[in-house]
């Protein structure tokens, strides 16, 4: 058996990835293309009509955020979570990583962000509000709702919009699941997402990738337990504050997001 020092299997691995480029370039090419965009376009639209028929939602994932040094270097951060849903409102979720651990609540009338490594929360109405209105007022104020534009209740409109080519890619498997691939792309990014096959079209992982940014970070989400029929504790959705958290505006909740602060970026393109 020859062995490769690992710069060799590096060359191997860039060979293999170039091969691969080039022919899934051909295939893309081809006369399937208009049929491909009409396919992901359908499974798209099944998944999001899914998603918004379950009334109620348990959900665990894994996200990673890549940071790309002025130095041209990739860096992964990552966390793991849970999401609790129950429309038209109410929502639980919880998101720890390396350099931040943020709990979500909303009972339906006050929506609450805690950083619990901050020991401070923020608070702001949503009585009558949806589910997409919640996201919406979280993005204003510079935050987000894990698997958002997933669970909103349009997910077609979310991920489609501003879309300008769309391929069905084929199949692909997910944590031994087995999936279709989709690849979509818009003026900035690049987005892949695999929806699980069968009747229940859930969405098992998205990936975006920012061509506005040097080396092309990416961020992804893989969705690992699906829960359409959860049992709820009485208390599923009641934000009782920590001892000693503090009370805060929004915007002074400090360091929540799960890249750690003072990470350099890299350079817009």
């Amino acid at each position: 058996m020859t062995h490769l020092s690992s710069s060799g299997r590096r060359r191997g691995f860039l060979r293999r990835a170039v091969l691969a480029s080039a022919v899934l370039g051909l295939a893309l090419a081809g006369a399937g293309v208009a049929r491909a965009e009409d396919d992901a376009a359908a499974i798209v639209k099944a998944m999001s009509d899914y998603v918004a028929s379950q009334k109620a939602l348990s959900i665990t994932f894994d996200t990673a955020i890549e940071v790309v040094t002025p130095q041209i270097q990739k860096i992964r951060f990552t966390s793991s979570g849970s999401l609790d849903l129950d429309r038209p409102n109410r929502i639980h979720a919880r998101r720890t990583g390396g350099y931040a651990d943020v709990e979500a609540v909303s009972d339906g009338k006050t929506f609450t962000v805690l950083g619990r490594n901050v020991g401070r929360y923020a608070q702001f109405p949503v009585e009558g509000a949806t589910i997409a209105d919640i996201v919406s007022a979280l993005r204003q104020g510079g935050a987000e709702l894990p698997a958002a534009d997933l669970i909103s209740g349009d997910a077609f409109g979310a991920l489609m919009g501003g879309v300008i080519e769309a391929h069905h890619i084929g199949r692909g498997v997910i944590d031994g699941v087995e999936c279709e691939h989709l690849a979509f792309r818009t003026i900035d990014t690049d987005i892949q997402l695999w929806v699980e096959v069968g009747p229940k079209p859930i969405p098992r992982q998205l990936v975006i990738t920012s061509k506005g940014v040097a080396a092309a970070p990416e961020y992804t989400l893989r969705i690992k337990n699906w829960n359409a029929s959860p049992n709820f504790a009485a208390d599923a959705f009641t934000f009782t504050p920590p001892a000693g958290a503090q009370k805060v505006d929004f915007a002074a909740l400090g360091a929540i997001d799960e890249v750690p602060p003072g990470a350099i970026m890299g350079e817009a393109k």
